[in-house]
């Protein structure tokens, strides 16, 4: 039987639309999922339906997370926020982990996971955290832009059995300070954290970089949706 998830929207100010990478949707598809998008809201009513009837969540890129949903002052570098969508994606994110649901978040994902709980954030790499790394690569993402080491005994060296992948990156914030709700299981090479997950649930989990660019490619990515589908 299908399982229906229900994936963050991403928001265009300037069109004032909702939009979605083809990508999100269709790595789900082929893990026999049925993707559904949410409308932008913050009626506790009707994101309870969605927390109803969805099995799973997965956490999309898009906006900078504001620095007040970690307890921060914003700085003139921090890019263009969405105040409705960390509203609503707080509320999604405790109700689900509440509710031993699964989810998954991906680049703002693991960023918003990790600041929700109470971690930090870089707001941006470039000012503020030093590294020979190019975290913000150019097209195709569907490459590898440098290594990160994944930790043993974390969930996702068992999902890969290894110890070092290859991932593409595009972003320009990062986990500064970890959540104490979650543990490390992937670390980059300039020592940015890049995996994490929730101890004590079924799936929860972050990772910084993009498999719904490399999922048709890369054997790790299709892996790692396959176990986040195969969890709800």
């Amino acid at each position: 039987m299908k399982k229906v998830i229900g994936i963050m929207p991403l928001y265009d100010e300037e069109r004032k639309s909702y939009w979605m990478l083809p990508g999100y949707m269709k790595m789900l598809e082929a893990e026999k999922g049925i993707p559904m998008m949410l409308p932008l809201t913050t009626d506790g009513e009707e994101l309870d339906y969605f927390l109803e009837i969805c099995g799973g969540f997965l956490f999309t890129g898009g906006h900078d997370v504001s620095p007040a949903v970690y307890q921060s002052e914003r700085k003139p570098w921090c890019g263009q926020c969405c105040e409705i969508r960390d509203e609503m994606e707080t509320y999604i994110l405790k109700k689900a982990v509440e509710q031993d649901k699964s989810v998954l978040g991906i680049c703002r994902g693991i960023q918003f996971m990790n600041a929700c709980f109470g971690g930090t954030l870089y707001q941006d790499l470039d000012r503020e955290y030093e590294s020979g790394i190019n975290h913000h690569m150019s097209p195709p993402y569907d490459r590898e832009a440098h290594q990160v080491a994944i930790k043993k005994a974390t969930p996702l060296y068992d999902i890969l059995n290894k110890e070092e992948m290859g991932v593409n990156s595009y972003h320009h914030q990062a986990i500064k300070d970890l959540s104490p709700v979650f543990e490390t299981m992937a670390v980059s090479e300039d020592g940015l954290i890049e995996g994490i997950y929730m101890p004590a649930r079924k799936f929860v989990a972050g990772v910084q970089w993009h498999p719904e660019f490399s999922y048709k490619t890369d054997e790790n990515s299709r892996k790692i949706i396959k176990s986040f589908a195969e969890s709800i």
